[in-house]
Protein backbone atom coordinates (compact mmCIF):
# COMPACT_ATOMS: atom_id res chain seq x y z
CA UNK A 1 0.00 0.00 0.00
CA UNK A 2 1.40 3.63 -0.65
CA UNK A 3 2.04 5.62 2.19
CA UNK A 4 -0.86 8.18 0.98
CA UNK A 5 -3.38 5.62 1.11
CA UNK A 6 -2.19 4.40 4.83
CA UNK A 7 -4.30 6.41 6.83
CA UNK A 8 -8.29 6.01 7.70
CA UNK A 9 -10.10 9.38 8.27
CA UNK A 10 -12.35 9.11 11.20
CA UNK A 11 -15.71 10.31 10.81
CA UNK A 12 -16.61 13.52 13.14
CA UNK A 13 -18.76 11.39 15.82
CA UNK A 14 -15.44 9.12 16.05
CA UNK A 15 -13.34 12.00 16.50
CA UNK A 16 -15.59 13.66 19.29
CA UNK A 17 -15.71 10.16 21.02
CA UNK A 18 -12.19 9.93 21.63
CA UNK A 19 -10.78 11.47 24.88
CA UNK A 20 -7.83 13.71 24.53
CA UNK A 21 -4.00 11.98 24.81
CA UNK A 22 -2.61 15.26 26.71
CA UNK A 23 -3.14 18.72 26.53
CA UNK A 24 -0.95 21.81 27.44
CA UNK A 25 -2.88 24.97 28.96
CA UNK A 26 -1.16 28.17 28.84
CA UNK A 27 2.49 27.25 28.90
CA UNK A 28 5.12 29.35 29.24
CA UNK A 29 8.72 28.49 28.73
CA UNK A 30 11.46 31.25 28.81
CA UNK A 31 15.42 31.27 28.60
CA UNK A 32 16.90 34.36 30.16
CA UNK A 33 15.32 36.92 28.15
CA UNK A 34 14.43 34.68 25.42
CA UNK A 35 10.38 33.18 25.69
CA UNK A 36 10.53 30.04 23.69
CA UNK A 37 6.82 29.17 24.25
CA UNK A 38 4.41 32.31 25.12
CA UNK A 39 1.04 30.79 26.32
CA UNK A 40 0.46 27.87 24.30
CA UNK A 41 -2.38 25.58 24.52
CA UNK A 42 -3.77 22.87 22.61
CA UNK A 43 -4.71 19.36 23.04
CA UNK A 44 -4.34 15.68 21.23
CA UNK A 45 -6.54 13.42 20.88
CA UNK A 46 -5.65 10.06 21.76
CA UNK A 47 -4.74 7.64 18.67
CA UNK A 48 -4.44 10.62 16.49
CA UNK A 49 -1.32 11.08 14.40
CA UNK A 50 -0.55 14.73 15.07
CA UNK A 51 1.75 16.93 13.72
CA UNK A 52 3.88 19.91 15.59
CA UNK A 53 5.21 22.69 12.73
CA UNK A 54 6.97 25.72 13.04
CA UNK A 55 10.09 27.35 12.19
CA UNK A 56 13.41 26.46 13.63
CA UNK A 57 12.87 28.25 16.90
CA UNK A 58 9.59 28.36 16.87
CA UNK A 59 9.08 26.41 20.14
CA UNK A 60 8.82 22.48 19.08
CA UNK A 61 11.77 21.13 20.43
CA UNK A 62 11.30 23.37 23.33
CA UNK A 63 7.74 21.37 24.31
CA UNK A 64 9.02 18.12 23.66
CA UNK A 65 11.50 18.78 26.86
CA UNK A 66 8.72 20.07 28.52
CA UNK A 67 6.56 16.86 27.64
CA UNK A 68 9.42 14.92 28.17
CA UNK A 69 9.97 15.83 31.70
CA UNK A 70 13.54 17.30 30.93
CA UNK A 71 12.54 20.98 31.43
CA UNK A 72 9.99 22.48 33.84
CA UNK A 73 7.49 25.07 32.40
CA UNK A 74 7.14 28.79 33.95
CA UNK A 75 3.56 28.35 33.61
CA UNK A 76 0.69 26.80 32.91
CA UNK A 77 -0.45 23.49 32.71
CA UNK A 78 -0.23 19.58 31.56
CA UNK A 79 -2.68 17.06 31.58
CA UNK A 80 -1.94 13.67 30.06
CA UNK A 81 -5.22 10.79 29.55
CA UNK A 82 -7.02 13.41 32.01
CA UNK A 83 -5.39 13.74 34.42
CA UNK A 84 -3.41 16.88 35.49
CA UNK A 85 0.29 16.22 36.00
CA UNK A 86 3.46 17.78 36.81
CA UNK A 87 6.02 16.39 34.29
CA UNK A 88 9.20 16.78 36.50
CA UNK A 89 11.30 14.29 35.16
CA UNK A 90 12.21 11.37 32.12
CA UNK A 91 11.33 9.07 34.74
CA UNK A 92 7.87 10.76 35.50
CA UNK A 93 7.42 11.20 31.85
CA UNK A 94 8.20 7.28 30.70
CA UNK A 95 5.77 6.51 33.77
CA UNK A 96 2.78 7.74 32.44
CA UNK A 97 3.47 6.31 29.31
CA UNK A 98 5.59 9.14 27.18
CA UNK A 99 8.48 7.78 24.84
CA UNK A 100 10.53 10.49 22.89
CA UNK A 101 12.70 9.87 19.82
CA UNK A 102 15.20 13.26 19.84
CA UNK A 103 16.50 14.75 16.20
CA UNK A 104 19.39 15.54 18.38
CA UNK A 105 20.09 11.50 19.35
CA UNK A 106 20.69 10.86 22.85
CA UNK A 107 22.47 7.93 21.95
CA UNK A 108 26.24 7.56 23.86
CA UNK A 109 28.88 6.75 21.18
CA UNK A 110 30.86 4.80 23.47
CA UNK A 111 27.92 1.97 24.44
CA UNK A 112 27.28 -0.92 22.39
CA UNK A 113 23.67 -0.90 20.71
CA UNK A 114 22.24 -3.11 23.46
CA UNK A 115 23.64 -1.19 25.92
CA UNK A 116 22.13 1.96 24.22
CA UNK A 117 18.65 -0.22 23.94
CA UNK A 118 18.91 -0.63 27.46
CA UNK A 119 19.83 2.50 29.01
CA UNK A 120 18.54 3.38 32.02
CA UNK A 121 16.14 0.58 32.09
CA UNK A 122 18.48 -2.59 32.12
CA UNK A 123 16.67 -5.92 33.71
CA UNK A 124 18.83 -7.43 36.62
CA UNK A 125 18.16 -10.66 38.02
CA UNK A 126 17.99 -11.54 42.06
CA UNK A 127 21.89 -11.11 42.12
CA UNK A 128 21.15 -7.61 40.90
CA UNK A 129 23.30 -8.43 37.91
CA UNK A 130 22.06 -7.51 34.56
CA UNK A 131 20.57 -10.49 32.55
CA UNK A 132 22.42 -9.88 29.74
CA UNK A 133 21.66 -12.99 27.51
CA UNK A 134 17.74 -12.43 28.17
CA UNK A 135 18.13 -8.96 27.23
CA UNK A 136 20.30 -9.36 24.15
CA UNK A 137 17.42 -12.16 23.25
CA UNK A 138 14.57 -9.62 23.31
CA UNK A 139 16.10 -6.64 21.49
CA UNK A 140 17.04 -8.79 18.94
CA UNK A 141 13.73 -9.35 18.24
CA UNK A 142 12.66 -5.93 19.11
CA UNK A 143 15.08 -5.06 16.08
CA UNK A 144 14.03 -7.93 14.03
CA UNK A 145 9.89 -7.11 14.38
CA UNK A 146 10.68 -3.50 13.22
CA UNK A 147 13.40 -4.95 10.63
CA UNK A 148 16.48 -3.26 11.37
CA UNK A 149 17.97 -7.29 12.47
CA UNK A 150 20.75 -6.31 10.40
CA UNK A 151 22.21 -3.63 12.87
CA UNK A 152 24.75 -5.57 15.23
CA UNK A 153 24.15 -4.96 19.14
CA UNK A 154 28.05 -5.74 20.07
CA UNK A 155 28.81 -2.42 17.50
CA UNK A 156 29.77 0.94 19.51
CA UNK A 157 27.03 3.55 18.24
CA UNK A 158 29.58 6.02 17.16
CA UNK A 159 30.65 3.76 14.63
CA UNK A 160 27.21 3.72 13.22
CA UNK A 161 26.12 6.16 10.32
CA UNK A 162 23.50 9.11 11.18
CA UNK A 163 20.38 6.72 9.79
CA UNK A 164 21.50 3.66 12.18
CA UNK A 165 21.65 5.47 15.41
CA UNK A 166 18.44 7.23 14.23
CA UNK A 167 16.49 4.14 13.72
CA UNK A 168 17.47 2.89 17.20
CA UNK A 169 16.53 6.09 18.69
CA UNK A 170 13.43 5.37 17.56
CA UNK A 171 13.57 1.87 18.47
CA UNK A 172 14.55 2.54 21.94
CA UNK A 173 11.44 4.77 22.48
CA UNK A 174 9.23 1.59 20.74
CA UNK A 175 10.69 -0.78 23.19
CA UNK A 176 9.35 0.63 26.19
CA UNK A 177 5.98 0.53 24.74
CA UNK A 178 4.68 3.72 25.00
CA UNK A 179 0.75 5.45 24.89
CA UNK A 180 2.70 9.29 23.33
CA UNK A 181 5.31 8.90 20.92
CA UNK A 182 7.05 11.82 20.32
CA UNK A 183 8.80 11.83 17.16
CA UNK A 184 11.48 15.25 16.66
CA UNK A 185 12.44 15.43 13.32
CA UNK A 186 12.91 11.49 13.01
CA UNK A 187 13.20 11.42 9.00
CA UNK A 188 15.86 14.31 9.12
CA UNK A 189 17.79 11.41 8.84
CA UNK A 190 16.05 9.26 6.46
CA UNK A 191 15.42 9.21 2.98
CA UNK A 192 13.76 6.63 0.37
CA UNK A 193 13.00 3.16 1.73
CA UNK A 194 13.76 4.60 5.20
CA UNK A 195 11.18 7.06 5.48
CA UNK A 196 8.47 4.68 4.34
CA UNK A 197 10.13 2.27 7.13
CA UNK A 198 9.18 4.91 9.61
CA UNK A 199 5.97 5.54 7.70
CA UNK A 200 4.93 1.94 8.38
CA UNK A 201 5.69 2.07 12.19
CA UNK A 202 3.42 4.99 12.75
CA UNK A 203 0.76 3.31 11.01
CA UNK A 204 1.66 0.50 13.48
CA UNK A 205 1.70 2.18 16.37
CA UNK A 206 -1.58 4.32 15.63
CA UNK A 207 -3.29 1.00 15.12
CA UNK A 208 -2.60 0.29 18.89
CA UNK A 209 -4.34 3.23 19.71
CA UNK A 210 -1.07 4.96 20.15
CA UNK A 211 -0.51 8.84 20.08
CA UNK A 212 2.28 10.00 17.81
CA UNK A 213 3.47 12.92 17.73
CA UNK A 214 5.36 13.92 14.80
CA UNK A 215 7.81 16.73 14.16
CA UNK A 216 8.81 17.38 10.59
CA UNK A 217 9.87 19.66 8.24
CA UNK A 218 9.07 18.41 5.22
CA UNK A 219 4.78 18.68 4.26
CA UNK A 220 4.80 16.11 1.99
CA UNK A 221 5.47 13.92 4.93
CA UNK A 222 2.95 15.65 7.05
CA UNK A 223 -0.18 14.87 4.95
CA UNK A 224 1.10 10.86 4.46
CA UNK A 225 1.36 10.49 8.08
CA UNK A 226 -0.54 13.07 10.38
CA UNK A 227 -3.95 13.54 10.67
CA UNK A 228 -4.27 16.48 12.46
CA UNK A 229 -1.83 19.08 13.26
CA UNK A 230 -0.51 22.33 15.46
CA UNK A 231 1.59 25.29 14.12
CA UNK A 232 3.40 27.07 16.40
CA UNK A 233 5.23 31.04 15.23
CA UNK A 234 8.15 32.61 17.70
CA UNK A 235 6.78 30.35 20.73
CA UNK A 236 3.02 31.38 20.10
CA UNK A 237 0.40 28.68 19.01
CA UNK A 238 -0.86 29.69 15.37
CA UNK A 239 -3.80 27.03 14.86
CA UNK A 240 -4.50 23.46 15.67
CA UNK A 241 -6.76 21.74 12.99
CA UNK A 242 -7.09 18.81 10.33
CA UNK A 243 -4.18 18.50 8.00
CA UNK A 244 -6.70 17.98 5.23
CA UNK A 245 -8.35 21.48 5.80
CA UNK A 246 -5.27 23.68 5.09
CA UNK A 247 -3.35 24.08 1.61
CA UNK A 248 0.57 23.86 1.48
CA UNK A 249 0.52 27.48 0.84
CA UNK A 250 -1.57 27.78 3.95
CA UNK A 251 1.01 25.73 6.16
CA UNK A 252 3.83 27.70 4.73
CA UNK A 253 1.97 31.43 5.40
CA UNK A 254 1.10 30.67 9.07
CA UNK A 255 4.63 28.37 9.91
CA UNK A 256 7.10 31.57 8.34
CA UNK A 257 4.19 34.58 8.78
CA UNK A 258 4.14 35.42 4.99
CA UNK A 259 4.41 33.92 2.10
CA UNK A 260 7.78 32.95 0.42
CA UNK A 261 6.48 33.24 -3.14
CA UNK A 262 7.71 29.97 -5.32
CA UNK A 263 9.30 27.95 -3.17
CA UNK A 264 12.69 27.33 -5.74
CA UNK A 265 14.66 30.07 -7.54
CA UNK A 266 14.90 29.96 -11.05
CA UNK A 267 17.43 27.89 -13.32
CA UNK A 268 19.57 30.25 -15.66
CA UNK A 269 17.56 30.06 -19.49
CA UNK A 270 20.79 28.42 -20.86
CA UNK A 271 22.71 25.04 -18.96
CA UNK A 272 25.99 25.90 -17.48
CA UNK A 273 28.94 25.80 -19.66
CA UNK A 274 31.92 27.46 -17.77
CA UNK A 275 35.12 26.30 -17.22
CA UNK A 276 35.07 23.35 -15.52
CA UNK A 277 36.84 23.83 -12.00
CA UNK A 278 36.42 20.11 -10.78
CA UNK A 279 36.67 16.98 -12.16
CA UNK A 280 36.79 13.39 -10.49
CA UNK A 281 38.16 10.13 -12.83
CA UNK A 282 37.22 6.45 -11.83
CA UNK A 283 37.23 7.84 -7.99
CA UNK A 284 37.56 4.63 -5.51
CA UNK A 285 37.49 4.20 -2.22
CA UNK A 286 38.26 1.57 0.15
CA UNK A 287 34.46 1.11 1.66
CA UNK A 288 31.83 2.63 -0.98
CA UNK A 289 33.21 4.41 -4.08
CA UNK A 290 34.04 2.45 -6.76
CA UNK A 291 34.57 4.15 -10.06
CA UNK A 292 32.63 7.62 -10.04
CA UNK A 293 33.44 10.18 -12.43
CA UNK A 294 32.34 13.86 -12.73
CA UNK A 295 32.89 17.09 -14.34
CA UNK A 296 31.67 20.23 -12.08
CA UNK A 297 31.74 23.74 -13.83
CA UNK A 298 31.47 27.82 -12.83
CA UNK A 299 27.68 28.55 -12.51
CA UNK A 300 26.58 24.81 -12.27
CA UNK A 301 24.93 23.18 -9.32
CA UNK A 302 25.44 19.33 -9.74
CA UNK A 303 23.05 17.01 -7.80
CA UNK A 304 23.69 13.79 -6.21
CA UNK A 305 21.32 11.48 -5.31
CA UNK A 306 21.26 8.07 -4.13
CA UNK A 307 20.13 5.83 -1.33
CA UNK A 308 21.78 5.37 1.98
CA UNK A 309 25.26 3.98 1.68
CA UNK A 310 25.72 3.99 -2.58
CA UNK A 311 28.69 5.79 -1.67
CA UNK A 312 27.58 9.57 -1.84
CA UNK A 313 29.26 10.20 1.55
CA UNK A 314 32.44 8.69 0.21
CA UNK A 315 32.64 10.81 -2.67
CA UNK A 316 31.83 14.38 -0.51
CA UNK A 317 34.87 12.82 1.69
CA UNK A 318 37.08 12.05 -1.01
CA UNK A 319 37.05 15.34 -2.44
CA UNK A 320 37.94 17.12 0.69
CA UNK A 321 40.61 15.06 2.00
CA UNK A 322 38.18 13.58 4.56
CA UNK A 323 38.88 9.75 2.18
CA UNK A 324 41.70 8.43 1.12
CA UNK A 325 41.00 7.52 -2.53
CA UNK A 326 42.35 3.82 -3.48
CA UNK A 327 42.06 4.54 -7.22
CA UNK A 328 41.21 8.04 -9.54
CA UNK A 329 42.43 11.39 -10.09
CA UNK A 330 40.68 14.56 -9.02
CA UNK A 331 41.33 17.40 -11.44
CA UNK A 332 41.12 21.22 -10.30
CA UNK A 333 41.39 23.62 -13.09
CA UNK A 334 42.35 20.80 -15.59
CA UNK A 335 45.33 20.23 -13.48
CA UNK A 336 45.56 16.27 -11.21
CA UNK A 337 45.83 17.33 -7.73
CA UNK A 338 46.18 15.34 -4.36
CA UNK A 339 44.16 16.39 -1.79
CA UNK A 340 44.79 14.36 1.48
CA UNK A 341 43.62 16.58 3.95
CA UNK A 342 41.15 19.51 4.21
CA UNK A 343 43.63 22.31 4.63
CA UNK A 344 44.92 20.55 0.74
CA UNK A 345 41.21 21.11 -0.24
CA UNK A 346 40.62 25.21 0.98
CA UNK A 347 44.08 26.13 0.72
CA UNK A 348 43.79 29.01 -1.74
CA UNK A 349 44.69 27.20 -4.72
CA UNK A 350 41.98 24.81 -4.96
CA UNK A 351 39.19 26.25 -3.10
CA UNK A 352 36.76 23.61 -1.90
CA UNK A 353 34.65 23.39 1.06
CA UNK A 354 32.70 21.18 2.71
CA UNK A 355 29.13 21.77 4.33
CA UNK A 356 29.04 17.97 5.77
CA UNK A 357 26.12 15.59 7.38
CA UNK A 358 25.79 16.78 10.59
CA UNK A 359 26.73 20.14 11.19
CA UNK A 360 26.33 20.09 15.45
CA UNK A 361 29.64 17.31 15.49
CA UNK A 362 31.54 18.09 12.38
CA UNK A 363 30.94 21.80 10.83
CA UNK A 364 30.70 23.63 14.36
CA UNK A 365 32.57 24.12 17.63
CA UNK A 366 29.20 24.55 19.64
CA UNK A 367 30.68 26.24 22.50
CA UNK A 368 32.75 28.84 20.63
CA UNK A 369 30.88 32.15 19.36
CA UNK A 370 29.83 32.15 15.47
CA UNK A 371 32.42 34.94 15.06
CA UNK A 372 35.33 32.27 15.79
CA UNK A 373 33.22 29.80 14.21
CA UNK A 374 33.31 31.51 10.79
CA UNK A 375 37.13 32.77 11.17
CA UNK A 376 38.72 29.45 11.92
CA UNK A 377 39.90 28.12 8.54
CA UNK A 378 41.23 31.40 7.48
CA UNK A 379 42.65 33.04 10.99
CA UNK A 380 46.17 33.44 9.28
CA UNK A 381 44.63 36.07 7.46
CA UNK A 382 43.80 38.60 10.45
CA UNK A 383 47.24 37.97 12.42
CA UNK A 384 49.83 40.20 12.90
CA UNK A 385 53.28 39.60 14.56
CA UNK A 386 51.46 36.64 16.31
CA UNK A 387 48.67 38.30 17.24
CA UNK A 388 44.79 38.37 15.99
CA UNK A 389 43.50 41.51 14.65
CA UNK A 390 40.16 41.24 15.93
CA UNK A 391 38.76 44.66 14.53
CA UNK A 392 39.23 43.30 10.90
CA UNK A 393 38.20 39.55 11.73
CA UNK A 394 34.71 40.99 13.26
CA UNK A 395 34.17 43.44 10.33
CA UNK A 396 34.89 40.26 7.89
CA UNK A 397 32.87 37.90 9.86
CA UNK A 398 29.82 40.60 9.74
CA UNK A 399 30.03 40.79 6.39
CA UNK A 400 29.68 37.03 5.73
CA UNK A 401 26.78 36.93 8.16
CA UNK A 402 24.87 39.55 6.09
CA UNK A 403 25.50 37.20 3.15
CA UNK A 404 23.64 34.37 4.86
CA UNK A 405 21.06 36.75 6.63
CA UNK A 406 22.82 35.69 10.20
CA UNK A 407 21.61 38.49 12.62
CA UNK A 408 24.98 40.35 14.09
CA UNK A 409 24.28 38.79 17.69
CA UNK A 410 26.22 35.73 16.60
CA UNK A 411 29.13 37.37 16.85
CA UNK A 412 29.67 37.05 20.40
CA UNK A 413 26.79 34.05 20.84
CA UNK A 414 27.85 30.77 20.53
CA UNK A 415 26.96 28.45 18.25
CA UNK A 416 25.15 25.76 20.44
CA UNK A 417 22.37 28.63 20.90
CA UNK A 418 21.15 29.18 17.66
CA UNK A 419 18.40 27.47 16.14
CA UNK A 420 19.31 24.36 13.48
CA UNK A 421 18.83 27.04 9.97
CA UNK A 422 21.24 30.08 11.41
CA UNK A 423 23.72 27.15 12.37
CA UNK A 424 23.88 25.78 9.20
CA UNK A 425 23.81 29.61 8.05
CA UNK A 426 26.93 30.02 10.07
CA UNK A 427 28.49 26.70 8.59
CA UNK A 428 27.79 28.34 5.14
CA UNK A 429 29.30 31.93 6.06
CA UNK A 430 32.77 30.10 7.10
CA UNK A 431 33.16 29.08 3.42
CA UNK A 432 31.97 32.19 2.20
CA UNK A 433 34.78 34.04 4.49
CA UNK A 434 37.15 31.80 2.89
CA UNK A 435 36.35 32.54 -0.55
CA UNK A 436 35.75 29.17 -1.83
CA UNK A 437 35.14 28.32 -5.26
CA UNK A 438 33.19 25.19 -4.79
CA UNK A 439 30.84 24.32 -2.23
CA UNK A 440 30.01 20.87 -1.29
CA UNK A 441 26.54 20.74 0.14
CA UNK A 442 26.00 17.06 2.02
CA UNK A 443 22.04 16.93 2.82
CA UNK A 444 22.31 21.04 3.76
CA UNK A 445 18.80 21.18 4.80
CA UNK A 446 18.44 18.69 6.62
CA UNK A 447 16.12 19.56 9.89
CA UNK A 448 15.84 22.88 8.56
CA UNK A 449 12.11 24.87 8.54
CA UNK A 450 10.59 25.78 5.30
CA UNK A 451 11.27 29.23 5.47
CA UNK A 452 15.28 28.92 6.00
CA UNK A 453 15.28 26.42 2.90
CA UNK A 454 13.80 29.04 0.88
CA UNK A 455 16.84 30.91 2.24
CA UNK A 456 19.67 28.35 1.44
CA UNK A 457 17.89 27.47 -2.19
CA UNK A 458 18.47 31.42 -3.06
CA UNK A 459 21.99 31.21 -1.66
CA UNK A 460 22.73 28.42 -3.59
CA UNK A 461 21.80 29.71 -6.80
CA UNK A 462 23.36 32.74 -6.41
CA UNK A 463 26.45 31.45 -5.16
CA UNK A 464 26.53 29.58 -8.45
CA UNK A 465 25.42 33.00 -10.64
CA UNK A 466 28.48 34.57 -9.27
CA UNK A 467 31.07 32.18 -10.82
CA UNK A 468 31.22 29.25 -7.95
CA UNK A 469 30.36 26.13 -8.61
CA UNK A 470 28.11 23.18 -5.92
CA UNK A 471 28.20 19.89 -5.69
CA UNK A 472 24.90 19.19 -3.76
CA UNK A 473 23.33 16.02 -2.26
CA UNK A 474 20.14 16.18 -0.99
CA UNK A 475 17.72 13.16 0.70
CA UNK A 476 14.76 15.21 -0.21
CA UNK A 477 14.26 13.98 -4.13
CA UNK A 478 11.70 16.95 -5.13
CA UNK A 479 15.41 19.28 -3.82
CA UNK A 480 17.63 17.92 -6.75
CA UNK A 481 14.37 18.12 -9.44
CA UNK A 482 13.77 21.71 -9.19
CA UNK A 483 17.80 23.42 -8.08
CA UNK A 484 20.23 20.95 -9.45
CA UNK A 485 21.12 21.80 -13.45
CA UNK A 486 22.03 18.24 -13.44
CA UNK A 487 21.42 14.93 -11.58
CA UNK A 488 24.28 12.39 -10.97
CA UNK A 489 22.58 9.20 -9.58
CA UNK A 490 24.75 6.83 -7.85
CA UNK A 491 24.10 3.18 -7.21
CA UNK A 492 26.45 1.02 -5.50
CA UNK A 493 29.39 2.77 -5.63
CA UNK A 494 29.10 3.94 -8.99
CA UNK A 495 27.52 6.36 -11.58
CA UNK A 496 23.69 4.75 -12.49
CA UNK A 497 22.49 7.48 -14.52
CA UNK A 498 22.46 11.27 -15.11
CA UNK A 499 19.21 13.06 -15.72
CA UNK A 500 19.08 16.91 -17.07
CA UNK A 501 16.34 19.00 -18.44
CA UNK A 502 13.20 17.30 -19.01
CA UNK A 503 14.27 13.68 -18.14
CA UNK A 504 14.80 14.92 -14.58
CA UNK A 505 11.47 13.78 -12.79
CA UNK A 506 11.38 12.79 -9.15
CA UNK A 507 10.55 9.25 -11.23
CA UNK A 508 13.38 8.95 -13.29
CA UNK A 509 15.67 9.58 -10.39
CA UNK A 510 13.97 6.98 -7.81
CA UNK A 511 14.20 4.52 -10.53
CA UNK A 512 17.73 4.83 -10.93
CA UNK A 513 18.24 4.90 -7.34
CA UNK A 514 16.53 1.62 -6.68
CA UNK A 515 18.63 0.07 -9.41
CA UNK A 516 16.85 1.04 -12.58
CA UNK A 517 19.38 0.74 -14.93
CA UNK A 518 20.73 -2.30 -13.57
CA UNK A 519 17.21 -3.99 -13.63
CA UNK A 520 17.21 -3.15 -17.04
CA UNK A 521 20.86 -4.46 -18.24
CA UNK A 522 19.86 -7.58 -16.99
CA UNK A 523 16.56 -7.82 -18.77
CA UNK A 524 18.07 -7.37 -21.90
Amino acid sequence: MSIQGRHLVHSSSDSAAKASAFSVQGVRKAFGATVAVDDVSFSVERGRVHALLGENGAGKSTLVKLLSGLTSPDAGTFHVFGERTNLTSPRKAHSLGIQTAFQEMTLVGDLTVLDAMLMPYAPVGISGMIRRKAAAREVAEHFAALGIGDIDLTDDVRDLDLTQRQKIEIARALFRKPRILLLDEPTSTLSGRDVDWLGDLIEAERNKGTTVVFISHRLREVRDFCETLTILRNGKHITTGRVDEFSDEDVIRMIVGRSIGQAFPDRPTESAEGQEILRGEGLRTEHRLRDVSFSLRRGEILGIAGLQGMGQLDLFLSCFGGAELTGGQLHVDGKPVTITTPMDAVNARIGISLVPEDRKTEALFLKLSGRYNTSIPVISRFARFGLIDTKAETAAVLSAFRRVDVQERALWTRAGAFSGGNQQKIAIAKWLLAESRVLLLYDPTRGIDVGTKHELYMLMRAFADAGGAVLFYSSEIPELVHLADRVLVLYKGRIAREVSGPAQTEEAIVEAALGGAELHEAAE
